[in-house]
């Protein structure tokens, strides 16, 4: 390229022009880095479960119509207009339809983990009660396969040998 007073320059990889003095590296030389648009994270929560999802999804549309509704029957009521009544009426019905698409969510939830398992996660009581009956087996376990053996042996105490 060239400049003013006839002076060539070339551009950089970051688009400006190099200052007096300043050296200009050719096209291969340069160290260009790219940062990625997004760096992947593990997802801290699994993702719903479809039935779950669509039964959310719809119950958020609703609530959404429920509102506009409401605000619509609101400022007609402040208007004065005739649509009020019909406004008013109506968000009472959705309201009660909204309700039903956020037990809708709750019930198909229940309903998939019951079908299909959920990840069990004891409290930590329980898993200590847990641990304690576990010791307690390995315990009494041990001690019967101790009286077994020296069952087994014929019960000598302080023989040495077999013989």
């Amino acid at each position: 390229m060239t400049g003013a007073g006839g002076k060539s320059f070339a551009r950089n990889g970051y688009g400006r022009v190099p200052e007096a003095g300043e050296e200009v590296l050719p096209e291969a030389e340069e160290q260009v880095y790219y940062r990625p648009l997004w760096v992947e994270e593990p997802a801290t929560r699994r993702r719903l479960p479809d039935p779950v999802r669509t039964s959310a999804v719809r119950a958020v549309i609703i609530i959404a119509v429920t509102l506009i509704q409401a605000m619509v029957a609101f400022l007609c009521t402040l208007a004065g207009s005739w649509l009020a009544f019909p406004m008013v009426l109506s968000s009472v019905a959705s309201t009660v339809v909204a309700t039903w698409g956020a037990l809708d969510v709750w019930v198909t939830r229940q309903v998939w983990n019951q079908r299909n398992g959920v990840v069990s996660e004891p409290s930590s009581t329980a898993r200590a009660l847990r641990r304690e009956r576990r010791k307690a087996r390995r315990q009494e376990r041990t001690a019967e396969r101790t009286k077994e053996r020296i069952r087994r042996r014929g019960g000598h105490a302080g023989q040495l040998s077999h013989s």
